[in-house]
């Protein structure tokens, strides 16, 4: 008993000690962005004569003339800034319609994946919600879009796919999964595995040459590969498939 009592307090405190370190290590990891934002990311931030931007508790994108009904929520991927996709919310806002970037909690949808529950409910005037996002961002969107059937009506996964559970291949839903053919991280071979959790018409969109940083505007990643086109070819594929699932769900 003397044992357990002279050495059991420090057992626990060495235990708290590790804890908290571990704890502190993995919220600096977490919090602490990947890459940095590219000039293109920051110029797409300020509103212009044709979209309006606005930078509260979302990166709101709007078309200045029309009033849109269709909406598009996007995660972004794991420790990445939502910042970094801002040319993909002023890129779909000057086609027509409203997109709503959610920066998540230490960076990692994971944390927020309910978040598009509070955009819907700010914005009752859009009739047809579409939901995406990149990488683990991806992931999380299709969680989402999954548990709530009945909130949104299309998905883009961007080199990305759904978890194991989340089987899609009965449910009324546009879906388009945006890969690269270079992608690191993921990879071909896994984004095309994934078909069998989606709808039967699901979009498959392989872009050659691209990888997966150039989904966002925040420079290279680590265990990624070179892109053999350039940001722009890629984005272009991806805001042209992006777009295409909104016109369907706007139908």
């Amino acid at each position: 008993m003397v044992f357990l009592r002279k050495y059991g307090l420090r057992i626990v405190v060495v235990i708290i000690i590790i804890l908290i370190i571990a704890v502190s290590g993995f919220v600096f990891w977490a919090g602490t962005s990947s890459g940095e934002l590219m000039p293109t990311a920051i110029e797409a931030l300020e509103s212009n004569d044709t979209v309006s931007v606005s930078n509260d508790e979302w990166i709101v994108f709007g078309p200045v003339s029309g009033t849109p009904t269709t909406g598009f929520i996007f995660y972004p991927g794991g420790r990445v800034l939502a910042d970094a996709y801002a040319p993909l919310g002023q890129a779909i806002a000057e086609a027509g319609y409203m997109t709503v970037l959610v920066p998540m909690p230490l960076n990692l949808a994971v944390f927020n994946a309910e978040g598009a529950n509070d955009v819907i409910a700010q914005y009752p005037e859009i009739d047809n919600w579409a939901i995406g996002g990149h990488s683990l961002g991806g992931a999380m969107a299709a969680r989402y879009a999954y548990t709530n059937p009945s909130a949104v009506d299309g998905l883009v996964i961007m080199a990305a796919f759904p978890e194991a559970q989340f089987d899609f291949g009965d449910r009324d839903i546009v879906v388009a999964s945006i890969y690269g053919e270079l992608d690191g991280l993921a990879t071909v071979d896994e984004v095309e595995a994934s078909a069998e959790l989606l709808p039967d018409d699901a979009e498959f969109v392989l872009i050659e040459g691209g990888n997966h940083a150039q989904f966002g505007w925040y420079g290279e990643q680590a265990g990624d590969n070179p892109a053999t086109i350039s940001h722009e070819e890629q984005y272009d594929q991806i805001v042209s498939a992006t777009l295409d699932v909104l016109a369907q769900i706007s139908e």
